[in-house]
This record gives structure tokens, C-alpha cells and sequence, in this order.
């Protein structure tokens, strides 16, 4: 393992977990819709909820991570395809690793594997496989270290905790990787209470919004009076289409993208001084602009 890179995760995951004692045990059903809470010093409402997306947004993933894994998969498949880094951006703008493969092997369907596979069936199973294995390597690097936490993260994922603010993560990834994630750079404690809403769990990916409504129903908590914190396009459109509001953490791959209806956007959430307070006058705002 990299030492500089656990040394720094052991000491994310104490700044998150340090607001765990006692740790709230999950609910098994939706609770009933929470009243908005005031911070102890005063001021504007904390948000009922805090969502976050995770490629790009706990963990810069997609260059060095998903895409090196995707890499490792044809080869170990014995398929001929690379995914250099300028083609991956590209792919980017489809939500869901699945989705990404398959859109990309119909589009050079002359090669393999869907050159020998035509049944529609066939090639769903293919793709399936293909992303468990990838999936598989990708944990496998996670497990590593080797991918620091982005700044800001544990220290925002404490103060909603501390505060009790629900935090959960709401993405279009592999449910096993998007936990591995959490487990090992935020910590078993965190992992504990921080709900898990990825994969496959809605039936449309982002940018629809289903996957963000969903975790709000779980949550039991108002659309309207939850946060989320996304670095791409197509997860702003989804938080936005659900009615939330939105702060933008630009990644590697999305610094170039057009976050026009964002309700803030920063090169990360240390650097934009975010802090759960501010996100509430964030809030408060928002509301104060839709009922104009």
C-alpha cells in the first residue's frame, strides 16, 4: 500500500468519524418529514438532508480509477479496446458503466465481442459480466489507498453528522463500489450511517432525476430541503430535476462543462470554503429565489 496516501485517509476518516459518538442507528423505514433544524449558533436552517454524488466528488475516480479498470477488463477478456483519456471524457456524458459499454461496443460493432454476439440478450449478459470484473479490479484499487479523498470531503460528511443531518451517497456506479468507497476512505463508523442509494436501484440513470427523489422518500425528508453535491453536468440536471439544490465540486474530467443553474460552484469544497452552515444560507436562498 502507498503510505502517504493511507496516512492521509486514516486521518479523512478520523475527521468524519470524530462526530460519531454516539453513532444514530438507521432507520428501517422511512421516517416521518423532519423539521428543519437551526444550527446551535442561530441562522438559517440546516438542509434536511446532505447528498453527494461519488466519481468526482468523494474520490477523483474517473481518470486513474474507473477507466484504468475498464483498461484492465478488455485485456484480461482478451478484447482489443483502450480507453485513452480524452475518449473516456467523452463517454463521461452517459451515465452508468453499463450503459457506457454498450453504447461504445454498438458503436463499433465490426470488432469484438458484439461482432459475434447479435442477440440483444446475449450481449446484456456480456456487458454484465464484463462490468462485474470490472468492478472486481476497481475495488481491488480502492482497497489500495492509492486514491486520496478529494479536499473538504470528510471534514463537510462530519459537520452534517454532528449536526444530524442525514448524509447519504446517490450514484449511478456499482452499489459494491460506491460502499467500498465510503468503508475505506470515510471509515466503518461513517459507513454505518451513511445510506448507500447506486447501481441499479432506479430504473433510469442520471441525468433523470430518480435516483436523488428516491433517496429523499428513503430518507423521508422534503426534496426541496436537501443539498447536493455533484461535479458533472448530468448529475447537476438530475439534483436540479429533483428539485434541489445543487453545489458543484469541478474533477478532472468536468472542469470545462457548462454548470449553468448550479447554486454554487467550486474547484472543491475546501477551497470554496463550503461549510454546512453556508449551505444553509445556500438554501435559504434558493427558496427565497423560487418564491419570487
Amino acid at each position: 500500500m502507498h503510505a502517504r496516501a493511507l496516512s492521509g485517509r486514516a486521518a479523512s476518516s478520523r475527521a468524519a468519524g470524530a462526530a460519531l459518538a454516539p453513532l444514530r442507528p438507521r432507520a428501517s423505514a422511512a421516517p416521518a418529514a423532519r423539521a428543519a433544524a437551526a444550527p446551535a449558533g442561530g441562522g438559517a436552517p440546516l438542509p434536511e438532508a446532505l447528498l453527494f454524488d461519488c466519481d468526482g466528488v468523494i474520490v477523483d475516480t474517473e481518470k486513474d480509477g474507473h477507466r484504468v479498470s475498464f483498461n484492465e477488463a478488455f485485456k484480461l477478456k482478451g478484447l482489443d479496446h483502450d480507453w485513452g483519456v480524452e475518449l473516456y471524457g467523452e463517454l463521461l456524458e452517459i451515465g452508468g458503466g453499463k450503459e457506457r459499454m454498450t453504447k461504445y461496443f454498438a458503436d463499433c460493432a465490426d470488432r469484438e465481442p458484439f461482432l459475434s454476439t447479435a442477440d440483444p440478450a446475449a450481449r446484456s449478459a456480456l456487458v454484465k459480466d464484463l462490468h462485474l470484473l470490472k468492478t472486481d479490479l476497481f475495488m481491488r484499487l480502492v482497497e489500495t489507498g492509492a486514491m486520496p479523498l478529494r479536499p473538504g470531503v470528510a471534514r463537510l460528511v462530519g459537520e452534517a453528522i454532528a449536526a444530524g443531518v442525514p448524509v447519504a451517497v446517490c450514484s449511478t456506479s456499482n452499489e459494491r463500489a460506491v460502499s467500498t468507497i465510503v468503508r475505506v476512505m470515510l471509515g466503518e463508523d461513517v459507513a454505518k450511517v451513511m445510506r448507500v442509494f447506486a447501481g441499479d436501484v432506479v430504473p433510469k440513470k442520471k441525468p433523470d432525476p430518480a435516483i436523488y427523489l428516491l433517496a429523499a422518500k428513503e430518507l423521508g425528508v422534503d426534496p426541496k430541503r436537501c443539498v447536493v453535491v455533484e461535479d458533472s453536468r448530468i448529475g447537476l440536471r438530475a439534483a436540479k430535476s429533483a428539485g434541489m439544490t445543487c453545489v458543484v465540486t469541478k474533477s478532472s474530467y468536468t472542469g470545462g462543462e457548462d454548470f449553468t443553474g448550479a447554486d454554487r460552484v467550486v474547484e472543491s469544497l475546501d477551497a470554496g470554503g463550503v461549510t454546512l452552515a453556508g449551505l444553509a444560507e445556500l438554501l435559504a436562498a434558493a427558496a427565497a429565489t423560487a418564491a419570487a
